[in-house]
C-alpha cells in the first residue's frame, strides 16, 4: 500500500469534536468514519506565539491518536491572535467580554493549523487571515454575550454566527475562519492518499 497513492479503502478519523468541522468537510463531500477527539493540553507555552501555538496543538492532536494501517488522521486547531497575544477559548463570560472590547474596531489575525496523519508521516499546512471587526456598542455586546455563541470559540465569538453582523470583510479563507481551510485540507488529504467526495 503506498503512503501517497490514491486507496480507496482509508477511513478518515477527525480529531475534532466539532461540528463546524464536520459539517465543512461535508461541503466537499468528505464524511469521517469515526469521531476521536484527542485530549491533549492547550495551554500556551511561555511566550508563544500564536502560530506555533496552533502547530504546535495541531500536530500534538495527531501524534496523540493511534491510528491503524487503514486509518488517516485529521486535526485541526485554530486561535485568535491580536498582535502576539492568543486568544484562545474564553473561560466565562467576562473574558468573553473582554475579548469582544479588545476586539472591536481592530482588524485581528485568525491563524488556523492543520495535520494529517498517515501511520508515522504527517503533513501540516497553516492558513493565516486577517479580520476586521466593526467598533461594538455596549448593547451589542451584551446581546451577543446573551446569545451564549461565544461559548467554546476562539477569541469569543463565531463568523458564521451572529457575529457575522461584526465583521466588514476578511482577508483570506473564510472556511479557515470558521475553523477548517477546506482548500488546504482537500490536499493534505489526497497528499495523505485519501480520495475526497466519493462517500457523500
Amino acid at each position: 500500500m503506498s503512503a501517497t497513492g490514491p486507496d480507496r479503502g482509508l477511513r478518515l478519523i477527525l480529531g475534532s469534536a466539532s461540528p463546524r468541522r464536520r459539517e465543512l468537510l461535508a461541503q466537499i463531500g468528505v464524511h469521517p468514519d469515526a469521531i476521536r477527539p484527542p485530549d491533549i493540553d492547550e495551554t500556551p507555552l511561555p511566550r508563544e506565539l500564536p502560530r506555533a501555538y496552533v502547530e504546535r496543538l495541531a500536530a500534538g492532536k495527531a501524534r496523540a491518536l493511534d491510528p491503524a494501517p487503514d486509518e488517516v488522521i485529521l486535526c485541526a486547531d485554530t486561535t485568535v491572535a491580536l498582535g502576539r497575544r492568543i486568544l484562545g477559548k474564553p473561560a466565562d463570560r467576562a473574558e468573553a467580554e473582554a475579548f469582544l472590547r479588545l476586539l472591536s474596531g481592530r482588524r485581528h489575525r485568525v491563524i488556523t493549523a492543520l495535520a494529517v496523519r498517515r501511520e508515522a508521516r504527517l503533513w501540516q499546512r497553516t492558513v493565516d487571515c486577517v479580520v476586521a471587526f466593526k467598533r461594538l456598542s455596549g448593547p451589542e455586546i451584551a446581546d451577543y454575550l446573551d446569545s451564549g455563541e461565544w461559548q467554546g470559540k476562539a477569541g469569543g465569538y463565531a463568523i458564521q454566527g451572529r457575529a457575522g453582523a461584526f465583521i466588514p470583510w476578511v482577508n483570506g479563507s473564510y472556511t479557515a475562519v470558521v475553523g477548517l481551510p477546506l482548500t488546504e485540507t482537500a490536499g493534505l488529504l489526497t497528499a495523505a492518499g485519501y480520495v475526497t467526495g466519493e462517500r457523500a
